[in-house]
């Protein structure tokens, strides 16, 4: 089983609800998970894990929270090269660009994109929160 880093950013709670069924779904399915509001996270430490999940919500114009997320993202890409990663978030406006770009950051940087990343819409109702559960088991496969 996949040791597991689960790093986010949350305004508003929705991120959060979301890294904390990614965590419920792989720690089901045996994985080792830590799961890391982003101001508590060392970027460092991420050298020691498997598997990576990043979230953050769409912000401005469609990008990452900028005063946290953003710049440990940046520094979190010297830790994560060769790694399997992940991003995760939600977003109110657009279709949710922001992650198919962070996407692109992450295989820019020489780590490996699981998926194309997971989004919601706003709060994740209960639908949503299973998806969240059975793509955490499937980052705990990996």
């Amino acid at each position: 089983m996949a040791k597991l880093a689960i790093v986010y950013w949350s305004g508003s709670g929705n991120t959060e609800k979301m890294a904390e069924a990614i965590a419920a779904g792989a720690k089901a399915k045996g994985a080792e998970v830590d799961c890391k509001n982003v101001s508590n996270a060392s970027a460092s430490d991420l050298a020691n894990y498997d598997v990576i999940a990043f979230g953050s919500p769409a912000m401005g114009s469609e990008v990452i929270e900028e005063g946290e997320m953003e710049p440990f993202f940046t520094s979190a890409q010297a830790f994560v090269k060769g790694k399997k990663v992940a991003v995760f978030g939600s977003y109110d406006w657009g279709e949710g660009e922001w992650l198919e770009t962070w996407g692109s950051r992450v295989k820019d940087g020489g780590a490996e994109l699981v998926d194309n990343g997971l989004k919601v819409h706003l709060e994740p109702d209960a639908a949503a929160i299973a998806e969240c559960e059975a793509w955490g088991a499937k980052l705990a496969a990996l």
